[in-house]
């Protein structure tokens, strides 16, 4: 078995295979020269200085999983069952491929000092002696990442300004009344948000946008999305989405034979939802692996295939509060609320034919917790009882 990318997903499908018994040859790939490490922890505490890395707790010796690290993937050969790498070809049996995502940099910032991005171990560790150093630093995005370093770097006491093209955070994910509430985070930090605001161009020490305006940065940091890490797959026959995406079945099958692909690389049909979803978030990279291990051994005991079919779900931290979102959104016919967003916990429930389909929760993880299970479980809501947030969720279905 070879495993490409030593991710989250990576490490855990590894893992995975020995958990669920698989005793012969697992080799995991990784592009980085480090130990395979957690990712969430980059944009907190090994930012700010708290934590010198985020290793994984595994003992790839004791469980046999040979690690080649520095070593990036340039393709696959399906025919001959061969994977390219710079250290030469890795002959496979099966092949997982999860290299995850790759940042989306911002055109015309290549090669200007001071620009970041934010995704690895090494981008984390030039990042924070920029913030020891109390900068005057502009984040563009107000996605996700844009939001949880702002708040590390307001909190190590930099200057900051966000800088978002959209006319309010989180555009690309979540509908604006929803985001709207969010807005009024930034400036509760100290934290100045510049909406409807375009990058012209960034300068050293300056960002210039479209309205002739000019923002001192002694540091950018670029937070504008990701995309799925397949470009090496190119001429591999391997069927890529419209988001460049690997293109797995419900088993996490690719389009060609003994080749998975699992996590921020590859979208999947959930049958749930009733879409394709291309989910780039921790815990699809955790659960996905069980699936693809399974299907993997199942292949040699004869064990029916596994359905991969999750409810999505991830959390972030930003501006002292603690956001957790579950589900699928987009195809609800209702939406919910359960307490006051201008107050400090609340939570927005989507709900399709009185199911509910998704829910996002701020500083109420019980709601997150029963939510996520009631979406699972397809039980049918009584909304009226769902708007009441004194009423637990659990207690709220027809």
């Amino acid at each position: 078995m070879v495993v490409v990318g030593a991710g989250m997903a990576g490490v855990q499908t590894a893992v995975a295979l020995r958990e669920q018994g698989f005793d012969g040859t697992v080799t995991l790939i990784g592009a980085e020269p480090h130990q395979p490490y957690d990712r969430p922890p980059l944009s907190k505490a090994v930012l700010l200085g708290t934590a010198e890395g985020s290793a994984f707790d595994v003992d790839f010796e004791s469980l046999d999983i040979e690690l080649r690290l520095g070593s990036e993937a340039l393709g696959v050969r399906p025919a001959d069952h061969e994977l390219d790498t710079e250290t030469g070809p890795v002959p496979y049996d099966v092949l997982v491929l999860a290299t995850g995502a790759e940042p989306i940099r911002l055109p015309g910032a290549e090669g200007v000092p001071g620009v970041h991005l934010l995704r690895t171990l090494d981008d984390a560790e030039r990042l924070r002696p920029v913030l020891a150093r109390q900068h005057d630093i502009v984040v563009v995005g107000a996605g996700w990442i844009g939001a949880e370093f702002a708040t590390a770097a307001r909190e190590a006491g930099c200057a900051v300004t966000v800088v978002e093209a959209a006319d309010r955070p989180l555009a690309g994910a979540l509908p604006a009344e929803v985001a709207a509430p969010m807005t009024a985070w930034y400036a509760d930090s100290g934290t100045e948000l510049r909406t409807r605001a375009r990058v012209e161009r960034v300068e050293p020490g300056a960002v210039v946008l479209d309205d002739g305006s000019r923002l001192p940065a002694d540091a950018v940091v670029v937070g504008i999305g990701a995309r799925p890490a397949t470009a090496w797959l190119a001429g591999s026959g391997i069927e890529l989405g419209m988001h460049g995406e690997v293109v797995a079945d419900v088993h996490l099958r690719t389009s060609v034979p003994d080749v998975y692909a699992v996590g921020d690389c590859a979208s999947f049909p959930s049958g749930r939802y009733g879409e394709r979803l291309l989910v780039h978030h921790w815990d699809n990279a955790l659960q996905g692996p069980r699936t693809v291990a399974a299907n993997i051994l199942g292949g040699v005991t004869g064990e029916p295939p596994a359905v991969y079919d999750p409810v999505p779900y991830f959390w972030s931290e930003q501006f002292g509060r603690f956001v957790q979102y579950a589900g699928h959104h987009t195809g609800a016919d209702t939406t919910l609320w359960r307490g006051d967003p201008a107050g400090p916990a609340w939570t927005v429930c989507w709900l399709r034919e009185d199911r509910l389909v998704a829910l996002l929760a701020v500083g109420r993880p019980r709601d997150l917790a029963q939510g996520r299970r009631l979406i699972e479980a397809g039980t049918p809501m009584n909304p009226r009882l769902l708007e009441d947030p004194a009423r637990p969720l659990k207690a709220a279905t027809a």
